[in-house]
């Protein structure tokens, strides 16, 4: 008898030490929600019951989703929380709700907010944005900016998202919008080269974030840097097809004074490109500025603008014609890139008359066209250069 109350009594204390335990994270599957991977079902509602059970835990907290396809709306996973490690462990596949014109007129699809400390690992996120696509190019809707992006995170700290697969978002792949401290990595963004609009990561009014050992594939950006971007890392990124790695654009505003600052880039690549590093602003009056940005050690293989600055950008030619760019952009450094370009200018500078490129520097550049030394165009660019630089500089 005693033998036995001695068992039941260490049963009780391993119970409770399996509870309080902090090593000890609570798992929620969300097939235990009412999720459904058949690929038709709306499962939106079981997953933010998960995300509500785990953002009120005490201990940290794992939502696993397991193999399967799961249908979701717009999910909006809302902080605060009451722990800042939440885990999200993905094995299947996330399929946006489907139809003529996709996720309609919403322009977010997977939405966190004021969280903390979250992190998403693995998972396939497939925006089904082909319809979207179409409707946008055309001629009813040629230039509009119909489609959500899949992936937002807004006012959050501390993020990890890895070996995520991201494709045939309608709009953006993945958006940072004011958050601090976020890494990046091992993630794979698929979408065809003429899917409108597709960037794949969109950084902006953001500090501390890190981009690494990503591939893009997509229609527009690979990487789209926006105002008040600071101390970003991008390194290991292989972008094409796309629009290249670009900061900007930049000043479509007056209004817009934030900066873009202590930007790096580096040991990278990009194949088939339309540009390759790039800064664009508006050709409109405005009080940002660009300044500490590196772009060092970049492969480019046939692209159509390896090196640009364009603050000359007034699409559509509305509201900037004959204007000029009120963007400052100075401490650029273009350092061991190499590789060929698919037109004959491989380095153009077209700078602001009223705000001229100044303190840009060029060191150990080889870029040419079909074999031959390619060139270089200038206009209101201050710089110099150090090492062999092919095209030659036109500072």
């Amino acid at each position: 008898m005693a033998k036995r109350s001695h068992l039941l009594l260490l049963c009780q204390l391993t119970f409770i030490l399996l509870i309080f335990s902090s090593s000890n994270a609570f798992k929620y599957n969300i097939l235990s929600f009412g999720a459904k991977p058949d690929g038709r079902s709306d499962s939106t509602k079981s997953f933010i019951k998960a995300w509500q059970a785990a953002c009120k835990s005490s201990s940290s907290a794992t939502i696993y989703v397991p193999q399967g396809k799961f249908v979701l709306g717009l999910t909006k996973f809302n902080g605060p929380c009451k722990n800042n490690d939440i885990r999200f462990s993905i094995d299947g596949t996330l399929l946006a709700q489907s139809s003529k014109v996709g996720l309609g007129k919403l322009s977010q699809w997977i939405v966190f907010d004021n969280v903390q400390g979250v992190k998403i690992d693995g998972g396939t996120f497939d925006g089904r944005g082909k319809a979207v696509w179409a409707y946008k190019t055309s001629t009813s809707c040629w230039g509009c900016s119909l489609g959500a992006s899949s992936i937002t995170f807004t006012n959050s700290k501390d993020i990890e998202i890895t070996r995520l697969i991201s494709m045939n978002s309608e709009l953006y792949h993945i958006v940072i919008l004011k958050c601090k401290d976020v890494k990046v990595a091992e993630v794979s963004v698929k979408a065809p080269w003429k899917s409108p609009n597709t960037d794949g990561i969109h950084v902006q009014m953001s500090t501390g974030v890190s981009i690494t050992k990503t591939t893009i594939k997509t229609g527009d950006d690979c990487i789209s840097i926006g105002p008040g971007t600071k101390n970003l890392m991008i390194e290991q990124v292989f972008c094409g097809p796309g629009h290249g790695i670009s900061i900007g654009s930049l000043g479509k505003g007056e209004d817009e004074v934030e900066a873009v600052e202590n930007v790096t880039v580096r040991n990278s690549m990009l194949t088939g490109t339309e540009n390759g590093v790039r800064i664009k602003t508006w050709a409109r009056p405005s009080n940002g500025y660009v300044k500490a940005i590196t772009f060092e050690n970049i492969l480019m293989r046939d692209v159509n603008n390896p090196i640009i600055i364009d603050q000359n950008y007034c699409p559509h030619g509305k509201s900037c014609p004959d204007k000029s760019s009120g963007i400052k952009i100075s401490q650029v450094m273009y350092k061991n890139i190499k590789g060929s370009s698919a037109t004959p200018i491989a380095m153009k500078f077209e700078c602001s008359e009223s705000n001229p490129c100044s303190a840009l520097t060029l060191q150990n550049i080889a870029l040419t066209y079909q074999n031959h030394p390619s060139k270089s165009s200038c206009q209101h660019a201050l710089g110099h250069i150090s090492g062999s630089i092919v095209p030659p500089s036109c500072f």
